[in-house]
């Protein structure tokens, strides 16, 4: 990309005002750009019309191609002086240089200085407009990428309700400090990350997390600015303002992943600055063997084709254009490309390493089992939530779930009591209800059931409910696997991609876990410290294939082995522990959006390579072909085709890195077509 033009890219606010002076631009010199044409001898002669004839009508040409070389040309002439003053020649020298030798060589033409076929100016104009063209579209491709970004910030409330003392002030969210206490609303958006004071509501988090069903949320939780708490109000403690928050974590993601450069991007620039000095020696050749077979004319003619169909804007557009869409595609599926490099290198890792708490299972407890002695599990199961319903344990939590998720009427209860380490006791439809672990047991002075030894030894949490002092049945407490993580193993099989899963947890918790997933190759019981160095043993195991590790794990505990992985997969967007060490963010904790990263890198890896055979394929070709190589044979290329072919090439980039916008990311399309 040039220095010039395209060094503005490192700031997405920029990208607005960037697609409305290339489109304004555009239009103006296309404007210009048709008596230009229209009035050439040169265009009229090969479509063979006849000029009009009006005083002046032989300036119309010179005087409109002189304003849109000034006006239309001066991106890339800026840019050209760019890459002079740093030493990298590249696309925007070689743009510039061929619209300057048009615009001389066309002006000598009109004054009579040179042979009447270097009259060029309608080459010098549909040259300008294509190329303002193909920076209007690329504009606008990075453009897009930021929508993701404005609808995240759109989900800011313009307002916030400040407590003051007894009374309460509205305040644009912006003057928010952290210690602030604001009052979200029901409906309410909350206006800064902060933890809840006050309340507990219902919080609809998937505008950030991408889970559909809204969370429980109450004192002492944490909250994130742009979620909504959806059927009672909150009172939260600011924790976080303005840069420091959950959103623009998000949004800085998706900025660095649009400035992060890439192989495939430096392969092009590389490649531009080949092509520079592949088309001036292209070009002085031609000039020295035309002069020296004897028409200077035709070495001039031939010279300047070479340098204008030389551009290299197609190249330009290749690399950028299709890693733009790609990663704002990404984001609008809920996946944050933070390193360019990261989506690079998911075409080809072999392995894939996930972190088993919160990443393959859900990270919190869930009743997967009920035993029972005399009753049917749902009325034990309701008389258990009954008297777990006011309590705030996690335990309890899971329980009031489980029965509501069972669709169960719960009954009332009254004459709560909680006592630590023991279990909770409530009266319930005139019984007495006790739920609690072996503590309980021994004050009730009774036998745990025969069920629950195969539990404990998967590691589950067994909690047994008493009904009047006796024991009436047990639920069995695990972190439940996701539904979709079976899915995720399935398909990763199918690719040829080991799964190995990583857990803090016993031996016989992550085989239980293993043989739902049909995982066979576990680390269990590994510290957080240590994973980094499992990573690097399956590193090591496959640096002989050249195949990669991804690791995938939440981002808290697994920085180091995220850092260490060839690939880090952060599920849960947003925390700092994330934005250090993972190349790629799933802004959802659903496993199967690690399939998504995959298709994504395939595609955009198959789209950089046709962009850049066709882009460098067809100046390798015409180049030589305008230069007349094929002249002895009676062929020479001429300049209007030489400039319509360059057209083309740009717009068929330019169109076929727009058909990644047509992938489908989300989780259950990218298992379908794999599966």
């Amino acid at each position: 990309m040039s220095h010039e033009v395209h060094g503005s890219h490192g700031g997405h606010g920029d990208h607005g005002d960037h697609v409305a002076v290339f489109r304004r631009m555009f239009w103006v010199m296309l404007l210009l750009a048709v008596p230009t044409v229209a009035l050439s001898p040169m265009f009229a002669m090969i479509l063979g019309y006849a000029l009009p004839e009006f005083p002046g009508a032989q300036w119309v040409s010179p005087v409109l191609g002189t304003v849109m070389y000034a006006w239309g040309g001066r991106p890339f002439l800026t840019g050209a002086v760019g890459e002079i003053r740093s030493r990298a020649p590249g696309m925007m020298l070689l743009i510039g240089l061929a619209i300057t030798v048009a615009f001389v060589s066309s002006w000598g033409a009109s004054l009579g200085l040179l042979h009447h076929q270097l009259d060029f100016w309608w080459e010098l104009a549909l040259l300008i407009v294509i190329m303002l063209l193909g920076h209007w579209i690329e504009m606008r491709s990075l453009a897009q990428t930021t929508s993701a970004l404005d609808s995240l910030a759109a989900l800011l409330p313009d307002e916030a309700e400040r407590v003051v003392g007894v009374s309460t002030e509205t305040v644009p969210p912006s003057e928010l400090r952290v210690g602030d206490v604001v009052i979200v609303r029901p409906g309410g958006s909350v206006p800064a990350d902060g933890e809840i004071v006050d309340g507990t509501a219902d919080v609809d988090e998937s505008m950030v997390t991408g889970e559909s069903r809204p969370v429980r949320r109450g004192v002492g939780d944490q909250v994130v600015a742009g979620t909504v708490a959806t059927d009672s109000g909150l009172r939260v403690r600011v924790a976080a303002i303005g840069d420091d928050t959950t959103l623009a974590g998000i949004q800085r993601l998706v900025t660095e992943a649009q400035n992060s450069s890439s192989r495939a991007q430096r392969l092009a620039d590389k490649a531009a600055g080949w092509l520079f000095w592949f088309a001036l020696g292209a070009a002085i050749v031609t000039a020295v063997v035309w002069s020296v077979l004897g028409q200077p004319d035709q070495a001039v003619v031939r010279t300047i084709t070479v340098l204008v169909i030389a551009c290299p804007h197609a190249l330009g557009l290749a690399i950028p254009l299709v890693v733009s869409i790609a990663t704002e595609r990404a984001a609008r599926g809920g996946v944050l490309i933070k390193d360019r490099l990261a989506l690079e290198s998911m075409r080809t890792v072999g392995v894939v390493l996930f972190d088993k708490t919160g990443t393959l299972t859900k990270g919190e407890p869930t009743v997967t089992a009920v035993a029972t002695t005399d009753r049917s599990e749902d009325d034990l199961l309701a008389l258990a939530a009954a008297a777990e319903t006011d309590s705030e344990h996690p335990l309890a939590r899971a329980i009031v779930e489980a029965a509501r998720t069972r669709g169960l009427s719960i009954p009332p209860s009254s004459d709560f009591s909680s006592s630590p380490a023991v279990g909770v006791e409530a009266a319930v439809d005139g019984h007495r209800v006790r739920v609690g672990g072996p503590r309980l047991l021994e004050e009730a002075g009774q036998d745990e059931l025969s069920d629950v030894q195969s539990w404990r030894a998967e590691g589950a949490i067994v909690l047994h409910v008493l009904v009047d002092g006796v024991v009436a049945g047990a639920l069995k407490l695990a972190d439940e696997v996701r539904p979709e993580s079976r899915e995720t193993v399935d398909a990763l099989h199918k690719l040829d991609i080991e799964v190995v899963m990583i857990t803090g947890d016993a031996e016989s918790v992550a085989r239980s876990v293993a043989d739902d997933l049909g995982i066979e190759r576990v680390y269990a019981g590994v510290r957080p410290g240590d994973k980094a160095a499992k990573v690097g043993e399956l590193q090591h195991e496959g640096l002989g294939r050249g195949r990669g590790v991804a690791m995938v794990g939440d981002g808290v505990n697994d920085a180091p082995a995220l850092a260490q992985a060839d690939v880090g997969i952060a599920i849960g967007a947003g925390t700092d522990v994330a934005i250090a060490s993972a190349g790629v963010i799933l802004a959802s904790s659903d496993p199967r959006s690690v399939l998504s990263v995959i298709v994504l890198s395939r595609a955009t890896y198959r789209k950089m390579k046709q962009n850049l055979w066709w882009a460098a394929g067809y100046n390798l070709i015409s180049v030589p072909l305008a230069a007349g190589v094929l002249a002895p044979i009676g062929f020479v290329l001429p300049m209007s085709v030489g400039a319509i072919l360059m057209s083309v090439s740009t717009v068929v980039v330019a169109a076929n890195a727009q058909l990644l916008r047509r992938l489908d990311l989300t989780p259950e399309a990218s298992v379908q077509s794999i599966l």
